[in-house]
């Protein structure tokens, strides 16, 4: 997965508590399991005014010009400020596929789903805990200045905004350490192998009769 560090990206606003897994990446767009293609259906049925189905054209839908994915100001945006509980739902990692693919590196919001914020951290997208109080002033700031602008810095665990507040936040030792390296559990396994190896080699010495056939 991609190693997270520095960003220095746009942000877009949500101003909706409770987005749950569905609304992020429909039930009909998640047939695949490859991590590819979700991004033109993120938040489908909030971003297009008609009905979506696999295989359509995004170029000949309907977009919602009220939502902030289809306004110019948000464009390129890889910073997403949201409400409490987000990513609530199912367990489907198709929502965080569709977020990273839309080009989001990052998610704020006072709260998450516990399944979708370990989901966040398998794939490479960065979810951050704020209170609720910092999050209305951010969304006060993001709403009133076209290309507002914010600064990840996860090693350091601080956000930086363009009137020069400065302010940290927190993060679990274990994964974060994943987050900057870019490895996954998988790839974190495998970089043991050597360990391993040698593991499964002392126990067929030690003990044969469990590797007979």
């Amino acid at each position: 997965m991609q190693a997270f560090t520095v960003l220095d990206g746009l942000v877009m606003p949500l101003d909706r508590a409770n987005v749950d897994t569905d609304a992020l990446i429909p039930k009909q767009f998640i047939k695949s399991i490859e991590r590819t293609g979700f991004g033109p259906n993120l938040f489908d049925e909030w971003r297009y005014l008609d009905r979506g189905e696999p295989g359509q054209d995004p170029a000949q839908r309907q977009p919602n010009p009220d939502f902030p994915m289809n306004q110019a100001r948000y464009a390129g945006a890889s910073i997403l400020l949201a409400r409490e509980n987000f990513g609530c739902g199912s367990s489907r990692e198709h929502a965080v596929w569709a977020l990273d693919n839309a080009g989001f590196r990052a998610v704020i919001a006072p709260s998450f789903a516990d399944i979708f914020f370990g989901n966040c951290f398998k794939n490479g997208l960065l979810p951050i805990v704020l209170d609720a109080a910092r999050i209305d002033a951010l969304f006060r700031r993001v709403e009133a200045r076209p290309g507002w602008r914010m600064r990840i810095d996860l090693p350091a665990q601080t956000l930086t905004l363009p009137e020069g507040d400065v302010f940290q936040f927190a993060i679990d030792a274990h994964r974060k350490q994943a987050l900057v390296e870019g490895l996954d559990d998988i790839a974190r396994t495998l970089a043991q192998a050597s360990y391993i190896r040698a593991y499964e080699q002392r126990r067929r010495e030690t003990e044969p009769w469990l590797f007979q056939t």
